[in-house]
């Protein structure tokens, strides 16, 4: 066979037209097996673009040119009106199109979803059509909003039943978390709390650099952005003391990570592979990872974190899909020493996307205290959910995996409190004149995060929690 005819037939990803100059650049020679040549070729040709990604696609909605939510973003999320009960949305410019609207008015046709599928309080129903599913809805979604596509947008009765301004909505948790994982994936992160809780010359624990570390968290606590949040209380032992006190947490502190969600994965006793891991994933949200650090220290030996944590984890409305970001995929950081063969990988698997953090007093404008980035990130998501999996433990449709505490090499890229004030060594400046060492009683901490590449900018929207006195 022909190689050309070969890629053209069994590989829908390969481009045929750009093989040949390929075929002379990468050094395959007639006669080499075709496996040999696929391998050498992979590395040079890519899939396809998914049609929602395509970066020249303009809409008939308008949409701000900073905006989170270009037709290239569609992220999912739920939400209800005053006269409305929840439902699905996906998010575009400052409007909320209302798929439930959508399939009655006979726009979402063909595709493998019922009307009860958008009738609902969660996303989950739609996660577990799995990844072909939502992809074909997401295309059929930016089809509809496209500029030059009539079909909805000459409807003026039809617009006014599904586009809803985005500030009449209120949005509410997407998804029902039944498991919620926890990582340590951030190299600076773990090496700053090493330094600071035990060696300084030996930060890192023996195993940090061979495993993806994690622990199992608290779904039941993980609320919508915008939801208060109450001081937490426990036992903590001061400075100097033998013996514990109780009372409210001194030390809250934030922690700025992202998390991703789940298809439903393979049945238990089966593993997921790094190749396979994106095939699981929907999406991802900005997640603030409340801490209570005096709480934490008391109790985490020997089994780990507990009321330090479980208290609250607030998480961003909107899911930018996986898709989504794919523009925006980067090399990760050098893993030095190789890892075991099942956390190996191929490409890139890191995402670039900038991060911030930013505290407002009571009555005070907000001061941002931290920009990181995504890409940062030692271990990336395909290993964290092929080591979750490694066992045989069976993922679920709409459970969530944290990155853990994303800091940078800088100063200024501290994802923590803790890590930014040193422990509470170097209290933290505000714009008002005020200092923070950790976070105080009515406080809001607000995290940010977007993609860009050029004029193309896929946002998260923004996570946002008021801390309360305790109860």
């Amino acid at each position: 066979m022909n190689l050309l005819t070969f890629f053209d037939r069994s590989a829908v990803w390969y481009r045929p037209p750009r093989l040949l100059p390929l075929i002379r650049r990468t050094g395959a020679v007639q006669g080499a097996s075709l496996s040999t040549l696929h391998i050498k070729l992979k590395k040079h040709i890519h899939r396809p673009m998914i049609s929602a990604n395509d970066p020249t696609l303009t809409s008939w909605v308008e949409v701000p040119e900073d905006s989170d939510f270009p037709i290239q973003n569609l992220p999912f999320g739920i939400f209800r009106t005053p006269q409305e009960a929840p439902r699905v949305g996906v998010a575009i410019g400052e409007y909320v199109l209302d798929l439930k609207a959508l399939h009655v008015l006979g726009y979402i046709e063909n595709l493998p979803f019922s009307q009860a599928d958008f009738d609902t309080s969660s996303l989950n129903i739609i996660i577990s059509h799995g990844k072909v599913a939502t992809r074909e809805l997401r295309n059929r979604i930016s089809k509809l909003l496209r500029s030059d596509v009539p079909d909805l947008r000459d409807k003026e009765h039809h617009v006014k039943q599904a586009l809803i301004p985005m500030a009449s909505v209120e949005m509410l948790m997407p998804v029902e978390v039944g498991d919620y994982t926890d990582f340590y994936s951030s190299i600076e992160h773990a090496t700053n709390v090493g330094k600071m809780f035990r060696d300084p010359e030996n930060a890192l624990l023996p195993n940090w650099k061979h495993i993806p570390v994690g622990y199992h968290g608290r779904a039941s606590s993980i609320i919508v952005s915008g939801t208060p949040v109450h001081r937490p209380k426990g036992q903590m032992l001061p400075a100097d003391a033998v013996a514990p006190v109780f009372g409210p947490c001194k030390l809250l502190d934030f922690e700025l990570e992202m998390a991703f969600i789940t298809y439903p994965g393979k049945p238990m006793g089966q593993s997921i592979s790094t190749a396979e891991a994106e095939n699981y994933i929907f999406g991802m949200v900005l997640f603030n990872d409340w801490s209570a650090r005096d709480i934490q220290k008391w109790e985490y030996v020997p089994l780990g974190p507990f009321l330090g944590k479980s208290f609250a984890s607030s998480i961003s409305p909107w899911v930018v899909t996986l898709d989504a970001l794919e523009p925006f995929k980067v090399s990760g950081p050098t893993q030095d020493p190789p890892v075991l063969p099942y956390l190996e990988f191929d490409g890139e698997k890191n995402y670039d996307i900038s991060l911030e953090v930013g505290i407002a007093p009571e009555g005070a404008d907000e001061t941002v205290i931290c920009k990181s980035n995504f890409k940062y990130m030692y271990w990336n998501l395909t290993q964290q959910l092929a080591h979750h999996s490694v066992n045989g433990c069976n993922i679920r449709g709409g459970d969530m995996m944290a990155s853990g505490t994303i800091s940078g090499a800088d100063e200024s890229a501290y994802g923590s409190m803790l890590e930014l004030s040193w422990k509470g060594s170097r209290p933290v400046k505000l714009n008002n004149g005020e200092e923070r060492k950790f976070i105080n009683d009515g406080d809001t901490v607000k995290m940010r995060g977007y993609a860009q590449k050029g004029h193309l900018r896929i946002g998260f929207g923004e996570v946002s929690g008021k801390v309360l006195p305790a109860l």
